[in-house]
């Protein structure tokens, strides 16, 4: 009998030293559709698919593609079958060409001389842009593409290997709204050619444009599957988390107090200009803005990663001259970076060795650290912030996202800053995880801390801050309070539109 399914994974387990992270888990997708997994961080996806393209072997169950049952050993297998995956985290080889990433390993050479086709190479990458509406030159350099651009030559490759199964992991988590408009083109034209493909997202705005079927993992296991277009938001969060959750942003009342930072005429050239704000004991300040609008830019220079060329920071009124983290730290700012495994994480570390990197001085007395104190204080940071790991002694890399990102915030937290800036806090993680960090941002604000939120997801803009700040091409375009902020608002600055007064 002819099946309905491409891909039938029946009760598949996988165990690590002291975790299981499968427990005869399902999953089954439709030929033609997309097929949206969902869970928090932990839930057990990844491990999924790194089964299901290669990566990893499972202790237990079957895999059934397009009617053929799967054992595979290793990555290149499962292209040749017809799988293919886009990593969260892109990796292309930098400095060689867009054409020679698609092709990589497939290049057309010549017979007897083994030597590449280059130019038949370009136009065959040229014609498949043409086809999915790619507007990239396939002689640039990769590390010269912007990170969506990135995103869809990785898209490209896949559908380039004629591939019948394409998971997704967050394609959208670091490109325009534009851009996602562009990828869902894309993917429903994948679709008409029956192309089938795996959606993992951590919006859930996106699974009623795009997806078709939903499953759900929790803690390793199978919860269910659901249509898309038959399951509310709430339905949803409530199988991911294993309950109801309300009121995902609950702002506290926080005393409003002092101005302890206060940035006058901030200049970087070609980044941003003449950018001037204010954040105040107990106040979370917002920036939002188009990605390229300098919103990150402005922090790093605040906090000393690159210095600006003029303009001055003042700290609990002292005018500080900040030329690295190191002054920054000093003056008790802490900075959350937005790329976590890039430049926040030490991923070979252990989680405790990552939490204590920048307070090692608070623990060391005559050259000897303090090992009982360094243990008794990360415990209880893993306590309070609900880190779920086998031991303090674990690597860093092998946590899941939203526990790597609450590890880095311990790092800050045990160094007890009185200015956090938080660049992206929630990007790529969980609705449980997104929760805690709120939770935590309004007990900050409660404590005194004064906190400058970057976001580019503007419900998480408008649901923390007290006040927004805009910003558009470098500049700072306006200033809302919490009362007056609206989406419309917002993003009628972000656009370069001054707002009517």
């Amino acid at each position: 009998m002819h099946s309905t399914y491409i891909l039938e994974m029946e009760n598949i387990s996988k165990a690590f030293p002291g975790v299981k992270a499968l427990d005869r888990v399902q999953l089954k997708v439709r030929k033609g559709t997309v097929h949206a997994l969902l869970g928090e961080n932990g839930a057990g996806k990844s491990t999924l698919m790194k089964i299901l393209i290669g990566m990893y072997s499972p202790d237990s169950g079957r895999i059934i593609f397009d009617g053929e049952e799967l054992k595979l050993s290793n990555v290149k297998q499962a292209l040749d079958k017809g799988i293919a995956m886009i990593h969260q985290e892109l990796s292309p080889i930098p400095y060689m060409t867009v054409a020679e990433n698609i092709f990589l390993g497939r290049e057309p050479s010549y017979r007897f001389t083994g030597w590449v086709k280059q130019r038949e190479m370009e136009e065959n990458t040229r014609r498949l842009f043409e086809r999915l509406e790619i507007d990239i030159d396939p002689r640039a350099r990769m590390v010269d593409l912007s990170i969506a651009h990135t995103q869809m030559v990785e898209i490209a490759k896949a559908i380039s290997r004629q591939a019948k199964l394409i998971i997704m992991d967050e394609p959208t988590s670091a490109i325009t709204e534009k851009e996602v408009q562009h990828l869902f083109s894309i993917i429903r034209s994948l679709k008409k050619e029956g192309v089938s493909m795996i959606y993992i997202t951590h919006k859930m705005e996106e699974l009623a444009q795009i997806t078709d079927e939903i499953t759900v993992l929790r803690d390793g296991k199978y919860v269910g599957t659901r249509p898309s277009d038959r399951i509310s938001k709430e339905h949803l969060i409530e199988m991911m988390v294993g309950r109801e959750l309300h009121h995902v942003f609950q702002k506290k009342r926080a005393d409003i107090g002092e101005v302890v930072l206060a940035v006058n005429r901030l200049t970087r050239a070609g980044k941003f200009a003449d950018v001037s704000f204010e954040v105040r004991r107990g106040e979370v300040v917002g920036f939002a803005g188009l990605m390229g609008s300098g919103r990150t830019e402005v922090m790093e220079s605040v906090f000393g990663i690159v210095p600006p060329d003029s303009g001055e920071i003042v700290v609990k009124g002292r005018k500080t001259a900040i030329r690295s983290p190191r002054d920054a730290i000093r003056c008790g700012m802490g900075f959350l970076t937005e790329d976590r495994k890039g430049t926040g994480l030490f991923l070979p570390l252990s989680v405790q060795d990552n939490m204590i990197t920048v307070n090692i001085d608070r623990y060391t007395t005559c050259g000897f650290l303090n090992a009982g104190q360094i243990q008794a204080d990360c415990r209880q940071q893993c306590e309070q912030l609900a880190i779920k790991t086998p031991s303090l002694s674990q690597t860093i890399k092998y946590l899941s996202g939203g526990n790597q990102q609450k590890a880095l915030l311990a790092r800050w937290l045990l160094h007890d800053p009185d200015i956090l800036i938080l660049d992206e806090p929630t990007r790529g993680i969980d609705v449980g995880a997104k929760l805690e960090i709120y939770q935590l941002i309004a007990d900050l604000a409660q404590k005194g801390k004064a906190i400058v939120v970057i976001s580019s997801e503007l419900p998480e803009i408008l649901g923390v801050s007290d006040r927004v700040i805009v910003m558009h091409e470098g500049r700072k375009m306006g200033e809302l309070r919490r009362e007056e902020a609206t989406q419309e608002k917002i993003m009628q600055l972000a656009t370069g539109e001054l707002i009517a007064s």
